[in-house]
């Protein structure tokens, strides 16, 4: 850097940018015509953060997001009241954290308690709730006990770590995401599709890891007690026989370390932004807490494991004879009699598999299931249909002959409890587009409506511009 003073060629160091001015001279000049600025006076955040990227990468263009200077526009008057500002939110925020790690040390679920909270949301699945739940209470109760009884972190411990089976829209995620809510712990759902071995193009499994951090808010600390959802599991097998991907057997083995005991950096080697942040908390600042172990995170995967079912029926054929072979309907459902070596042949890893010791199956849901969720779930889709036209000043009601045809529409989708939310969209889309620009405040949804929603919108609006509203049979 050059001054008017003096003509040596030393560049400041990354404390005297931070921290002090510099020395006081008649007028400073920055480099690649940043301008001048009077003696004594602070750099500003934006000129030093350009100073970095032309000293540390040449002037390339690399954006440096972040690297902890003072945001622009601070100076040393208000410096204080920010500060005291900021230690405001970090104690609320680390108020937060003490409030959520003594709820996991306050653990005192029963299995039928974790049980019944889901039975408002999930329709069905009466073998996976009470496998779930019994499940969560051991490992919390043992998280719990960690944290009252250091002593215990030294004793071996197997984590019940889970393979949810069933065909897709079942609810398998929304057991999971109703647990974490229950639980309050941080919770994180990704594909596992969008992850690769190392050396290929895709995610790497660690994020999931750093996912879970972020999702508590950069608390290390409270995420070690998180839980994990990794969907499309069945996606990665590499049997041959049902398409190998070209790094599914590694993304395996990368997986079963995390589910296991091992530690994560929390900086991703890729994440130059992140690296950046790191090398400069140094100083008098705090420096975070840089790995997380993952030997009190849960890890639940899930799969619709598609020509599981064959490879069940034909060990099934091979081991049963007479009259009580099952026929091919049968096996159909045949996923709740799973067993390891199925899992192997169909493509999973026996270490992989070995880190999964809880496995139910998930019930297909039949029409009387789907009507079920839309009468008496709590997250039923139809609730948010109803909230949509309430947006509008419109209130929608659909008696339970409709519903009973909403449910019976959406079983010949077979995609689960996702085909009813395909029904209604085709049958109100034109009511949301018309009906708002009525006078129409009353929607009654009747049996003829989902018969023929056309010929009941045309009614509806006829009868509307006549001024017929309130004889309208369908409002």
């Amino acid at each position: 850097m050059e001054t008017s003073d003096n003509n040596t060629d030393e560049v400041p160091s990354d404390l005297k940018l931070r921290d002090e001015p510099l020395a006081p001279t008649d007028v400073t000049v920055f480099p690649d015509g940043m301008g001048k600025r009077a003696p004594g006076d602070r750099p500003s955040f934006e000129g030093l953060r350009e100073q970095f990227q032309n000293l540390l990468f040449g002037g390339v263009g690399i954006e440096v997001s972040a690297l902890g200077f003072p945001p622009s526009g601070e100076n040393e008057g208000d410096g204080g009241k920010k500060k005291t500002r900021g230690s405001s939110a970090a104690g609320e925020k680390e108020e937060q954290f003490r409030s959520a790690r003594e709820k996991i040390r306050a653990f005192n679920q029963k299995p039928k308690q974790i049980r019944d909270y889901l039975q408002r949301f999930v329709i069905k699945q009466d073998e996976a709730k009470k496998v779930l739940s019994v499940a969560i209470c051991d490992h919390y109760n043992h998280v719990r006990r960690c944290l009252d009884h250091p002593e215990e972190l030294n004793m071996d411990y197997s984590k019940p770590n889970i393979l949810l089976l069933g065909p897709t829209g079942v609810g398998k995620t929304y057991l999971i995401r109703n647990i974490a809510k229950l639980l309050g712990v941080p919770f994180i759902k990704a594909d596992a599709t969008k992850f690769s071995e190392t050396g290929y193009v895709g995610n790497d499994v660690e994020d999931l890891v750093r996912d879970l951090v972020r999702a508590a808010d950069g608390n290390a600390d409270l995420a070690q007690y998180g839980i994990v959802f990794i969907d499309e599991i069945d996606k990665i097998a590499s049997s041959p026989e049902l398409g190998k991907d070209v790094s599914g057997r590694g993304v395996q083995v990368n997986l079963l370390k995390l589910m296991e005991d091992t530690d994560v950096n929390l900086v991703a080697p890729h994440d130059i932004a992140a690296q950046m942040n790191l090398m400069m908390s140094f100083g008098g600042r705090r420096r975070k807490k840089e790995t997380i172990n993952t030997r009190y995170i849960l890890f639940i995967v899930s799969g619709a494991f598609d020509k599981l079912n064959e490879i069940i029926r034909r060990r099934i054929d091979a081991t049963t004879i007479g009259f009580g072979r099952p026929g091919k309907n049968e096996c159909e459902e045949c996923l709740n009699q799973v067993a390891t070596e199925d899992l192997i042949k169909f493509g999973l890893e026996s270490e992989f598999v070995g880190r999964l010791p809880v496995r139910v199956a998930c019930e297909s849901l039949k029409k009387e299931d789907l009507a079920e969720i839309l009468r008496a779930s709590e997250g039923s889709i139809l609730r948010q249909y109803e909230r949509d036209f309430e947006g509008y000043g419109i209130n929608m009601h659909m008696n339970d002959a409709a519903i009973d045809d909403v449910a019976a529409l959406a079983a010949k989708e077979k995609t689960g409890a996702r085909g009813l939310m395909t029904v209604l969209e085709a049958l109100f889309r034109d009511f949301k587009f018309h009906l708002p620009s009525t006078n129409v405040r009353d929607l009654r949804v009747v049996a003829e409506t989902i018969a023929n929603p056309r010929k009941a919108l045309e009614e509806i609006l006829r009868m509307e511009i006549l001024g017929e509203v309130a004889a309208n049979p369908y409002a």
